[in-house]
């Protein structure tokens, strides 16, 4: 193999590169990304928009060009792709120019969703996704200017968007269209409870509705969701992100909401890979393929499909839905499927919640508010499981989770010992 092309180069790009470097490929390696910044972590925008992180703590592996010199690439940056010419094997850039390849991976990650509003207004509306975004909207902090202040989508990004007016001293509201917070990764009960946790802290909720319009007024923003109208000095699009596919042809690769993959990262077409927030990926829990937005997983993903490119024996069994947050001192990790049905566990401990779900044996949901320390734990205990692994907790394991707040009979309940009675625990 000769050439090697990946296309964009976030988490997953740079850890193929790293491991085809690493397991001995002396070929050339191309990357293609319309930025000419390094790879960087999404989730780390806020905290760089919130003065909490220098502008060099977004990009955990460094300069591109350190990157670049370190592992032999040839870099072709701010340069769109245009097209993936999955028969010819040439990667097509916007300016006309064409570029083969024996393999390529597709890491093209993953956008901000702007909904398709009428008139959306270019001055005052920020999304947070890229660095410059939250350059944008640290700029626009710093100015002192903002006092009252919508986000729009109770997620992840929101309400560390959420968390940055509340400490600016400005009057925030969080919407969404779903009735509690966090809607994809928390049961109704526990988004609930976040919920009120919130707005002990002073964020305003505005959930179960959905955004129409948001129109420029001379004294800022119009916000309205349906007859209720709200007047805003900014707002912030988190609503959800979508792949970026849009160079692809319609025939091959498959895709299914992401680039569809089997275990070896390998997509539709031979030689061609995905990974990443643009991939979908296997999910253990559901046997479904599905984007796993995780930047770990982009990082396993990548180092796989470099694997396969090789021609080693790789395969990567895959993943199951998981999101942990840190915000306005508080925690929220999320394991599995809201959606699952079974035995339902709860359990409180002087702040400390967590409220799971069993089926067969297994944990199919847990959701955990205040304890990050345990999420290792539960993660490493429930993929094991859908792994078809019988072993229990182990005993080092076991002692983690009795120092920080479990109790024997719970760890019991979480290894499948009967229910008795009802199903809450304190």
């Amino acid at each position: 193999m000769k050439k090697i092309a990946i296309l964009g180069f976030g988490c997953a790009g740079y850890h193929c590169a790293k491991t085809l470097r690493e397991e001995g490929y002396d070929g050339a390696i191309h990357v293609f990304s319309d930025t000419s910044l390094p790879p960087y972590n999404p989730m780390l925008t806020t905290y760089y928009a919130g003065h909490r992180l220098p502008w060099e703590g977004l990009f955990p592996f460094g300069s591109l060009k350190e990157i670049a010199r370190s592992l032999g690439l040839t870099l072709h940056t701010s340069k769109p792709v245009e097209r993936l010419d999955h028969t010819a094997r040439e990667v097509v850039l916007a300016d006309g120019s064409r570029h083969g390849f024996d393999a390529a991976l597709i890491a093209t990650g993953a956008r901000v969703f702007i909904p398709p509003l009428p008139h959306l207004p270019k001055e005052n509306v920020y999304v947070m996704r890229t660095p410059a975004d939250a350059e944008a909207l640290r700029a626009r902090l710093d100015r002192g200017d903002v006092r009252r202040a919508v986000v729009v989508g109770a997620s992840m990004v929101g309400i560390k968007v959420a968390e940055l007016f509340q400490r600016a001293g400005a009057r925030c509201i969080l919407a969404d269209m779903a009735p509690s917070l966090f809607p994809l990764a928390a049961v109704p009960e526990v988004g609930t409870e976040l919920g009120r946790r919130v707005t002990e802290k002073g964020v305003e909720l505005k959930l179960g509705v959905g955004l129409t319009a948001i129109d420029e007024t001379p004294e800022g923003l119009k916000v309205a969701f349906g007859s209720d109208v709200l007047d805003a000095d900014v707002a912030v699009l988190a609503i959800g992100t979508r792949p970026n596919l849009d160079f692809l042809d319609k025939d091959a690769p498959l895709v299914d909401r992401g680039v569809l993959v089997n275990e070896r990262m390998e997509t539709s077409v031979s030689g061609i890979y995905a990974a990443g927030d643009c991939a979908s990926g296997y999910n253990i829990q559901s046997g479904s393929h599905q984007v796993i937005g995780l930047w770990a997983n982009a990082g396993y993903q990548g180092i796989t499909a470099a694997g396969a490119m090789l021609g080693r024996r790789v395969n990567y069994p895959g993943n199951l839905l998981h999101n942990i947050t840190h915000f306005m001192d508080m925690d929220f990790i999320g394991f599995g499927d809201i959606r699952a049905q079974g035995e339902v566990l709860r359990y409180e401990n002087d702040g400390f919640f967590l409220y799971a779900v069993r089926r067969d044996g297994k944990l199919v949901l847990v959701n955990i508010v205040d304890n990050h320390i345990i999420s290792g734990v539960i993660k490493n205990y429930m993929t094991r499981k859908f792994l078809g692994s019988n072993e229990p907790i182990s005993p080092m394991q076991k002692v983690i989770l009795l120092r920080n707040g479990l109790t024997a009979p719970v760890i019991e309940l979480l290894e499948n010992a009967p229910l008795e009675g009802g199903h809450s625990h304190g």
